[in-house]
């Protein structure tokens, strides 16, 4: 049985959690925190970003690679390692201060 990951929001209200397969996590959070790695970045620049750092491989087993980014990001944001800057539009998300 393969291990997965469960993703949850930061929404308020919304109690869903996402499981998908840890790799697919593993490979799109080592992307997001690479690609935050130099500064904040405009979201919907993020999968384009995410996507330059996946090997092909990789991508091509993924499947929809704007949800599993979304659905990491997510993730990380609940998880503190992730943050979205205050009264920036378009949303920006940076690396969360250690």
């Amino acid at each position: 049985m393969e291990e997965k990951v469960g993703c949850r929001t930061p929404a308020e209200g919304r109690d869903g959690v996402t499981n998908i397969p840890k790799w697919k996590f593993d490979t799109l959070r080592a992307a997001i925190l690479d690609a935050l790695g130099s500064g904040p970045v405009a979201f919907k620049d993020l999968r384009s970003l995410v996507e330059a750092r996946i090997d092909p491989e990789a991508l091509a087993r993924l499947g929809s690679l704007g949800w599993h980014t979304t659905c990491v990001k997510l993730e990380l944001e609940v998880r503190g390692e992730i943050i979205r800057l205050p009264g920036k539009s378009p949303q920006q998300i940076a690396r969360a201060i250690p």
